[in-house]
């Protein structure tokens, strides 16, 4: 595994929010052209967990990536905030969107426990492989 500094290691955790945030973004404007709110939500919400697992994937068996929980949070606060000054702050004027717990809050907890627990699996599946070839 190459070390990389600090600095570049949040750099590609952010990096990984902002692609993680741009698919839960195209999966909500798919989900209402094709189905209702209620629907769409839905969609949105599942699809944030399976989005934000396969990016921790990526990000977690690939690169000299941060603890479980600093990556976890890093890739909820790059969506808190992208949700905050694009959605609403540009797209629709209004903070209504963090009213709905459908909408907004349950995608942000499955984005963090799902980041959270992919790379708690990985770690722990690294760390039984290195006891294993001790062995």
């Amino acid at each position: 595994m190459i070390r990389r500094s600090s600095q570049t290691t949040m750099k590609v955790a952010v990096a990984h929010g902002i692609v993680g945030w741009i698919l839960c973004g195209a999966t909500m404007g798919v989900g209402m052209k094709i189905a209702s709110l209620g629907t769409a939500l839905i969609l949105h919400a599942l699809a944030a967990r399976l989005i934000f697992t396969a990016l921790s994937l990526s990000y977690f068996h690939r690169l000299d990536s941060c603890s479980p929980f600093r990556a976890a949070a890093t890739f909820l606060g790059v969506v808190v905030v992208m949700d905050i000054i694009v959605v609403a702050l540009f797209i629709e004027r209004s903070f209504v969107m963090f009213e709905s717990i459908l909408g907004t809050w349950v995608p942000f907890l499955l984005i963090f426990v799902s980041t959270w627990w992919t790379g708690l699996s990985v770690r722990w599946a690294a760390h039984r492989a290195a006891v294993s070839a001790k062995s």
